[in-house]
C-alpha cells in the first residue's frame, strides 16, 4: 500500500457520491428528495457508484464504500433501512475520499 496526494477522478467522484449519500441520509429531507423525484436519485447514485468503482479500480483505490453504495441504491427505497444505509455508506465513502491510500497493483 502506498500513498499518493493528487486530485484523481476517482477521488473527486468519491467526494461527490459521499456528499450525495450524506444528503440522502438526512431524516425527512432525504426521504422527501427521493419520493418527490420518484426515486430517480437512487438510480443516479447507482450509476455514479458504478462509475466510481470502475475509476477506483483503474487507479488502484479502495472500492468498498462505492460497492456499499450500489447496495444502498438498490435498497434505499425502504424508509428507515434506506436512511441508515445512506448514512453508513456516506461515512465509508467520505473516509475513502479523504484518504490518499493507493492499493498495491501487484497481487
Amino acid at each position: 500500500m502506498s500513498y499518493q496526494n493528487n486530485p484523481s477522478k476517482a477521488r473527486i467522484l468519491k467526494w461527490i457520491t459521499g456528499g450525495m449519500e450524506a444528503a440522502l441520509g438526512i431524516p425527512i429531507l432525504g426521504g422527501t428528495i427521493i419520493v418527490s423525484l420518484f426515486w430517480t436519485p437512487l438510480v443516479v447514485t447507482l450509476v455514479l457508484h458504478i462509475v466510481a468503482v470502475v475509476l477506483s479500480k483503474e487507479e488502484h483505490r479502495p472500492i468498498t464504500g462505492n460497492v456499499l453504495g450500489i447496495v444502498t441504491s438498490c435498497i434505499g427505497w425502504i424508509p428507515i433501512v434506506g436512511m441508515i444505509m445512506h448514512i453508513i455508506t456516506a461515512i465509508f465513502i467520505l473516509v475513502e475520499a479523504g484518504s490518499n491510500k493507493i492499493l498495491d497493483s501487484n497481487p
